[in-house]
């Protein structure tokens, strides 16, 4: 019987998005973010003028400068602060259960969720607290949830460069729940596998248990 040559299979291949998305538009006055959410308002169908909105554009805009402070962030320079005094510690660093809230891009609808990180050092390592703010600054910000996990990973690799980077992302979206198909209790889960986490079976699955999870 002829045998035939099984094709090779090339590896796959994991695109880089760069840390780095410095998006710089001009930003409009504060009056003029006032008279957009006015606008908004009477396109609801109501009058921006009656008692209980007069306060809202205010409120809305101050709203919105909390909301998306992470534009206001550098990611990269946030993690540089590194330790190297680690007495050679070389097994997984990992920071689970970090909640978050973001709005969809397409929508402006809140995304809640929680976000679980490891990295494997090589040299050096980075204090928990600034993981944490790492994920605040990408999720202050207009997301999806795949570009924000592969952001949040790939921080991590470029500034530390460690063995592997895992990021796991579970999260709700409003946009989903609240509008449109109006199907609750649905979580979207995202993740991002880099050097050992997504070469090495073991290490992989190491990170998976440790967040409670067989597979992505």
């Amino acid at each position: 019987m002829p045998s035939f040559a099984q094709p090779t299979v090339p590896k796959a291949r994991v695109e880089k998005i760069p840390a780095r998305e410095a998006v710089r538009v001009r930003r409009p006055s504060r009056n003029e973010a006032l008279d957009a959410v006015k606008t908004l308002i009477r396109w609801a169908g109501d009058d921006p003028e009656r008692e209980g909105l007069v306060g809202t554009p205010d409120r809305v805009v101050r709203s919105y400068e909390e909301f998306f402070s992470g534009y206001e962030e550098d990611p990269v320079a946030l993690l540089q602060r590194t330790f190297e005094e680690t007495d050679g510690y070389d097994e997984i660093v990992m920071l689970k259960d970090i909640r978050f809230e973001s709005h969809c891009e397409h929508h402006i609808a809140p995304i809640i969720g929680k976000v679980h990180i490891a990295y494997l050092p090589s040299n050096r390592v980075v204090g928990i607290s600034k993981l944490a703010r790492l994920v605040e600054v990408y999720a202050k910000r207009l997301q999806i949830q795949e570009k924000m996990t592969a952001q949040i990973a790939n921080t991590l690799d470029e500034v530390l460069q460690p063995k592997g980077v895992a990021v796991v992302i579970e999260a709700a979206h409003q946009c989903m729940t609240t509008r449109g198909v109006h199907k609750s209790d649905v979580t979207m889960v995202t993740s991002r596998m880099l050097g050992a986490f997504r070469d090495n079976g073991e290490t992989r699955r190491e990170f998976l248990t440790m967040i409670g999870r067989t597979s992505i």
